[in-house]
């Protein structure tokens, strides 16, 4: 009932007992049973009071397109399955469409199936050479290795009028480390 077990109920059923008395007991459940019966009344009829406003104002109308949008049937994605699974027709673009699809299909297949066992060709030739020959060392051939090309060198940055000026005027002399300047505030 209320998280209430058979233990507890005795137990509440025997304190009733005890304060209302054995005379009172009675009228007091016929009371509460009374009252339990109003408030599901009452609860009741508020539930049929929300139902009749939420008619009023379409709530019920919303509700079923809701459920209908969940129900493939009603959606119409019935109607898109049986679209897409018809059989197409031969002599129809479609049909001619698919068959050169087909065609270019077995082409790729065949042409992929020969570079295949023209590869397992070559490596069955190559082991047989192995296994024939009477050195070790040259029974694979050794892999060509290309040298890398040599990088490029970077271009010289041009100089600018103002770097070719200062260039003319500097002597063999080492530069003078110049004193940092502070501000007026600062000692």
């Amino acid at each position: 009932m209320f998280g209430l077990g058979w233990s507890e109920m005795i137990l509440l059923g025997v304190v009733a007992l005890i304060v209302i008395g054995p005379k009172d007991l009675p009228n007091m459940f016929r009371e509460l049973g009374r009252m339990s019966g109003k408030a599901r009344a009452m609860a009741s009829e508020f539930q049929r009071a929300m139902e009749s406003a939420a008619d009023d104002s379409g709530v019920k109308d919303i509700s079923k397109s809701i459920q209908a949008a969940a129900n493939p049937a009603k959606f119409g994605v019935d109607k898109l399955k049986s679209a897409a699974s018809s059989t197409f027709k031969p002599g129809t673009e479609t049909a001619k469409l698919s068959e050169e699809r087909q065609a270019a299909k077995d082409k790729i297949s065949a042409a992929t199936a020969r570079a295949a066992q023209d590869r397992r060709d070559r490596e069955m030739a190559a082991a047989d050479a192995a296994e024939m020959s009477d050195e070790p060392d040259m029974a694979m051939p050794a892999p060509v290795i290309e040298p890398a090309p040599a990088p490029k060198p970077k271009a010289k940055p041009k100089a600018t009028p103002k770097a070719k000026a200062a260039a003319s005027t500097t002597s063999d002399k080492p530069a003078k480390p110049r004193a940092k300047k502070t501000p007026a505030g600062e000692a």
